[in-house]
């Protein structure tokens, strides 16, 4: 009888540690849900419209919202205590506040519609991917939460006696309000919620989210509110349903304004479980409600978490790793799991979905994605994109295209829908050229081609290039313009793709014009300080001028998000034009080194990311990208919650630290090529997509001891010479090993 115990415990010992090995079980939602990371933990399926988190930053008890209102940006905060519900809609690692809207907050005992008053601790909380759970302090509550694309799925096991569940349209982070709900039966309520004006931008941005919740129970009673609670109208009256008998007439059912909501109580003789499917929709309310019985209609709670946890594994197995320990993986594998989130699937089950400024719906076959942070995501995000995942890659240049033919322009930072113009640059051109120049070319790139010259070419009423008239006369924006120099980089950056995409097409004359208007820097170079500064209208250097102005969100006029050193390298597409005017390969590498040296470098933003793989440029000095890459990964990224070292940016962040540990980067965005370092791990083997590359597989391995640097690197068992590698050669080849000393 021992024996045979031994064996079965032995047997789900062997079970369990094989389960363990799969790439979705080494998740860790709740990293980057502290330090600004602008994560949050709860559940959703890869590209969700619905996602699920427990919203935490409404309250007297959560500190750090009263001393940083960049806690505003996010609907949860890993340091927060005092939970007000769990919001339906959100975004992933951004720098605004938007969405975190539909409220559902389960209670017991009597009825409590003022947040702070039914708000309460909670603690056990349980993150995987496509799962969250928690225990409510305050109510004895077990709350539990899954995901399909387009629904959330909630879970509440309540104890003996009273109990509510709660939907709060008031609550959100976005800056619009206005909100209607409608009880339809003791089951199902519908209605819709504003929101918009990312980053507060104009009211006009607004725009709604339709929603229809279905309970597994129906309600002893029911009830809506408009605060004041002491409204004397209609609609601040109590209502109820016993099974039986209406106690209010139909037009007392619905009601419409800005701190509303509505709530379903039940009287349990045992503990008893509730489940709540809501269903959203941005393009009305019977969407909503045809997206939940799609997805989730006879579907229980966990088929549908199995469904999404299937969802999840299969596509974080396109890259397996081998070696490296248990928090090297989830750190992989969870910053792998950020890049899935963003963007974001649009349209409903049916293809609908809200064109871009037209106000017209919309239908497609495909995905019509959204939430394009471009400024963020352009340096690696797409490229991680088009290597891994490069249907997902084309469906969303698709998507630019269309919102192109809506719009008349492509997306800047496009959000459900409204172009939010957050940012600078021209960022879409370099996604486009990238994409296309790795293979993804079932596009219609001449489309593409015309819209991206439109962008670059037409000076008057252009929303995404400011100040082009400045820029194509001088070759630079003046200081009448903000953040000048690093616009003017940032337009040089997507000269330089439509230079690269002209000459793929053939055109000659395009490909020389934007190449000279690419290298246009020069004429910020100050030889003094080897840095780049800002100019006057007349062309005489900005006074007075520090270059350390500007780091860590301060003000200063040349340079948005950073400062004269953290933009000082970000011309990757033009390094040995750099190198020159810095004075050749020595002044170049001192004054890339002291960016490190003086503590300049930032790794929590987006100029100076590609900074630590910029050394490879420099015959002998790529021991110093290796060594950098190396200590940067261990030191900012970690299993912890502030394991992200800043705003993930959409999965900016966490697609650095994915390419970091396979030992590549995509260090010229537009320009497919890669740069080289050692991995952290002994094996990443990376599917790759038949449709559009020839190999099945690509294996990048090291070789000998861990902590040595690269001796000797090999293609396919033959020496490579050299620390870069066109996209091309790498996915035709079928092994990249690297060697070290």
């Amino acid at each position: 009888m021992k024996n045979t115990l031994f064996f079965i415990l032995f047997a789900f010992s062997i079970l369990f540690t094989v389960q363990a090995q799969e790439p979705v079980d080494y998740v860790n939602p709740i990293i980057g849900t502290s330090n600004y990371g602008a994560t949050f933990p709860g559940p959703i399926a890869p590209r969700g419209m619905a996602s699920i988190s427990p919203f935490n930053v409404a309250g007297p008890q959560n500190l750090p919202l009263e001393k940083d209102s960049r806690w505003l940006s996010n609907p949860y905060v890993h340091e927060n205590t005092f939970l007000t519900g769990f919001s339906q809609v959100n975004l992933s690692g951004v720098g605004c506040p938007e969405l975190g809207v539909l409220l559902l907050m389960p209670t017991t005992g009597a009825v409590e519609t003022n947040h702070l008053k039914y708000g309460s601790t909670y603690s056990n909380e349980v993150a995987k991917a496509g799962y969250y759970s928690t225990e409510i302090d305050k109510y004895n509550v077990k709350a539990e939460f899954t995901t399909s694309k387009r629904v959330g799925v909630s879970k509440f096991t309540f104890p003996k006696g009273e109990s509510n569940i709660l939907l709060n349209l008031g609550l959100g982070l976005t800056n619009e309000q206005g909100a209607m709900v409608k009880v339809v039966s003791s089951t199902e309520i519908e209605g819709m919620r504003s929101v918009g004006s990312f980053c507060y931008n104009s009211p006009e941005a607004a725009y709604p989210v339709y929603f229809v919740a279905k309970f597994s129970k129906p309600a002893d009673n029911f009830g809506v509110w408009k605060k004041p609670t002491t409204y004397n109208g209609v609609e601040a009256q109590w209502m109820g349903y016993n099974g039986k008998t209406r106690l209010m007439d139909a037009s007392t059912k619905m009601v419409v304004g800005d701190s509303i909501g509505t709530y379903f109580t039940y009287k349990f003789d045992k503990t008893e479980s509730v489940e709540v499917k809501i269903g959203v929709s941005y393009v009305s309310i019977e969407n909503a409600r045809e997206n939940l019985e799609k997805e989730t209609s006879n579907k229980s709670f966990n088929e549908i978490y199995k469904e999404t946890y299937t969802e999840w594994n299969k596509l974080l197995s396109r890259i397996k790793v081998e070696g490296g320990s248990t928090n090297d993986k989830t750190v992989f594998y969870t910053a792998l799991y950020h890049t899935l989130i963003h963007p974001n699937t649009l349209n409903d089950f049916n293809g609908e979905y809200p064109e871009i400024k037209t106000g017209k719906i919309g239908k497609t076959e495909r995905t019509r994605y959204t939430v394009f942070s471009l400024w963020d995501t352009y340096r690696n995000v797409h490229q991680l994109l088009s290597l891994v995942y490069p249907q997902q890659q084309s469906d969303m240049i698709r998507s630019m295209l269309a919102m192109y033919d809506e719009n008349g322009w492509l997306p800047k930072w496009e959000l459900n829908a409204t172009e939010t113009f957050t940012m600078v640059g021209d960022p879409a051109s370099i996604v486009i050229t990238d994409t296309y120049l790795k293979g993804i070319q079932d596009f219609d790139v001449q489309k593409a081609y015309k819209a991206m010259l439109k962008s670059a070419d037409q000076v008057e009423n252009n929303p995404l290039r400011p100040g082009l008239k400045n820029y194509i006369e001088k070759g630079y924006l003046t200081t009448d313009n903000g953040g000048s120099v690093s616009t003017t980089q940032e337009y040089n950056a997507a000269d330089y793709s439509i230079a690269l995409l002209a000459k793929e097409l053939g055109k000659k004359d395009d490909y020389k014009r934007f190449y000279n208007r690419s290298i246009s820097y020069r004429k910020l170079f100050d030889k003094n300080l080897k840095l780049l500064r800002p100019r006057l209208e007349n062309g005489y250097w900005y006074e007075p001028f520090d270059p350390n102005d500007g780091a860590n969100f301060s003000e200063n006029v040349g340079f948005i998000e950073g400062n004269a050193w953290q933009y000082a390298f970000m011309i990757p597409h033009d390094i040995l034009g750099l190198k020159k005017i810095m004075g050749g390969n020595k002044a170049f590498i001192n004054q890339l080194q002291k960016v490190f040296d003086d503590n300049q470098f930032d790794m929590a933003n987006e100029p100076d990311i590609a900074y630590p793989f910029l050394f490879n440029y420099v015959k002998g000095e790529e021991w110093r990208s290796q060594k950098l890459v190396s200590e940067l990964v261990e030191k900012y990224f970690t299993n912890a919650p502030d394991g992200i070292p800043g705003n993930d940016d959409t999965g900016t962040m966490s697609a650095w630290v994915v390419y970091a540990m396979m030992g590549i980067y995509p260090i010229a965005p537009g320009e497919p090529k890669y740069s080289i370092t050692k991995p952290l791990f002994d094996k990443i083997t990376i599917q790759l997509d038949s449709k559009y590359y020839k190999n099945s597989e690509l294996i990048i391995e090291k070789d000998t001891n861990a902590n040595g640097y690269i001796q000797q690197i090999l293609l396919n068992g033959k020496i490579y010479r050299g620390y870069f590698i066109n996209h091309e050669d790498l996915v035709n080849a079928q092994n990249l090993k690297i060697i070290l000393k």
